[in-house]
């Protein structure tokens, strides 16, 4: 069984209910390896289509999928809430 998890920052927009940006990601290959760090550095850069962010509330959002050798695919999330990047004029 393999775990994949990934970092998201979600957002809203005039246009779409549900914007995502893919901070980080990883897969732990098996049981023995289940233990990471969580002072990570991003993986991908914190950019959006615009200027959608800046002065804005996102959550970030910690997404993982079970991926047993059979059967049924597993997934779920966590949602930690009102985070905010400073306005763009600050």
């Amino acid at each position: 069984m393999k775990v994949f998890l990934f970092v998201a920052a979600e957002y809203e927009t005039r246009k779409n209910s549900i914007n995502q940006i893919s901070l980080w990601d990883g897969i732990i290959p098996a049981k023995e390896y289940a233990e990471f760090s969580v002072h990570i550095k991003n993986k991908y850069s914190f950019t959006d289509q615009g200027n959608n962010l800046w002065g804005k509330e996102f959550n970030l959002t910690l997404f993982w999928q079970v991926l047993p050798k059979t059967g049924r695919l597993f997934a779920d999330k966590i949602v930690m809430t009102r985070y905010c990047l400073p306005d763009k004029n600050q």
